[in-house]
């Protein structure tokens, strides 16, 4: 891992994946450099506009490269169904949950879940199992969810998962960011179980410079916290494109291990990909296994292709 960079990726030709929130930031990065190595590169997004928009922006970047918008909107299962079944490959060697939202003011989805918590989780959880059937066909398939070490601060309450009883931006974001492990956890365990040829990592980004984390402030009209945001984001923060290292790490890189955690190499907070610390809470099996079916039952979707 010492060192790795964008240089390091493996040649991609021949290969699909499917970036969600690829318009900006994180996945916009991802998706540019899986193309810029051969890839065919879905920029799933929820704005027609922002997503069409990234996907010029990108062939200009990288010229001849293979990439295409599908509409997609983590917020909304009926969104998440109509792109899962429209996904016309045959194949999907690559599905990157990048998508996120952070320290919103409370709000909730278009099926009534916790904004946080239904986008960050719920959503990728439904798209993943939708997609599943296709992802096992690909020999050597991969899932990758983006979490961040704002895990760390409050594990999942499975007695309010949708904040209902109390909700504090910051402390929803992060059970969402822990979901997002135990997520990854859970499937790459029954994965092993069904000797699939796939695995499922994770990966955070630690601290980079994108329009995440003004987003919050921004929709509560908290101008000073804005302000407070923008400039940690000018004066602290790596860039989006050195934040999306340990993303394209665990996209990309050969022998990387099943429910790994993939994060920055400086404490967490930017360099280099290395391997990243996580809370035990995200390795629990009974956790995970506790939250996989509030997932199923909430969404209605079921991995079906992997057993009970």
């Amino acid at each position: 891992m010492a060192g790795w960079s964008t240089g390091d990726i493996p040649d991609q030709s021949g290969r699909v994946a499917v970036v969600t929130g690829a318009n900006s930031g994180i996945g916009y990065v991802t998706a540019r450099e899986l193309a810029r190595r051969g890839a065919r590169v879905v920029l799933a997004c929820r704005s027609e506009r922002r997503g069409a928009e990234a996907g010029d922006r990108l062939v200009t970047e990288v010229p001849g490269a293979d990439v295409e918008y599908a509409r997609l909107d983590l917020g909304d299962l009926a969104s998440v169904r109509e792109f899962a079944s429209r996904l016309p490959y045959g194949r999907l060697d690559l599905l990157v949950n990048n998508a996120g939202v952070m320290a919103l003011p409370y709000g909730t989805t278009e099926d009534g879940f916790e904004r946080q918590f239904g986008v960050n989780h719920l959503g990728h959880f439904a798209l993943t199992g939708l997609l599943l059937p296709v992802l096992l066909r690909t020999p050597g398939a991969r899932v990758v969810t983006v979490s961040s070490l704002m895990h760390a601060v409050a594990g999942i309450d499975l007695a309010d998962l949708n904040s209902e009883r109390r909700y504090r931006r910051w402390l929803a974001y992060s059970r969402s960011k822990s979901a997002n492990l135990l997520f990854t956890h859970e499937l790459a365990r029954r994965l092993a179980a069904h000797g699939a040829d796939m695995v499922a990592a994770a990966a955070h980004p630690g601290y980079a410079a994108t329009n995440l984390q003004a987003a919050g402030p921004r929709m509560a009209g908290r101008r000073i916290a804005e302000r407070v945001m923008g400039l940690g984001n000018r004066l602290v923060a790596q860039s989006a494109d050195a934040g999306a290292l340990p993303t394209l790490y665990a996209a990309t890189a050969p022998g990387v291990a099943p429910d790994s955690f993939t994060g920055p190499s400086l404490a967490g907070w930017r360099g280099a990909p290395v391997p990243s610390w996580r809370a035990p809470w995200t390795v629990s099996d009974p956790m995970g296994q506790l939250l996989w079916a509030a997932s199923e039952r909430l969404t209605g979707v079921s991995y079906d292709a992997l057993g009970a």
